[in-house]
């Protein structure tokens, strides 16, 4: 069973950053796709960035030159570095990690940007 557990929201001023970290357990294949997700109150969660071994991350464009997506297979982790954050970031972030078919997600963590 693969639980995901994601660390470091919180709220930060516009302009700011943080540092968004998801430790992964169970079974993670370093092939397979990890990433991150958002959910902003009232919206659909969309995707922020995913990373793949051997492949160039993707990135919304809204997050490009900002968000930097990262990964530490020896630790099953993810990070986010999410630069000039911006009040529209404010959201719910979830990870991901993706087997095939099925999508495992994180409990989510906070990011609260203010003007």
């Amino acid at each position: 069973q693969v639980q995901l557990v994601e660390s470091g929201g919180g709220l930060v001023q516009a302009g700011g950053s943080l540092r968004l970290s998801c430790a992964a357990s169970g079974t993670i294949f370093s092939i397979n796709p990890m990433g991150w997700y958002r959910q902003a109150p009232g919206k659909q969660r969309e995707l922020v960035a995913t990373t793949t071994n051997g492949v160039r991350p993707t990135y919304a464009d809204s997050v490009k030159g900002r968000f930097t997506i990262s990964r530490d297979d020896a630790k099953n982790t993810v990070y986010l570095q999410m630069n000039s954050l911006k009040p529209e970031d404010t959201a719910v972030y979830y990870c991901n990690y993706r087997h095939g078919w099925l999508d495992h997600w994180g409990q989510g963590t906070q990011v609260t940007v203010s003007s």
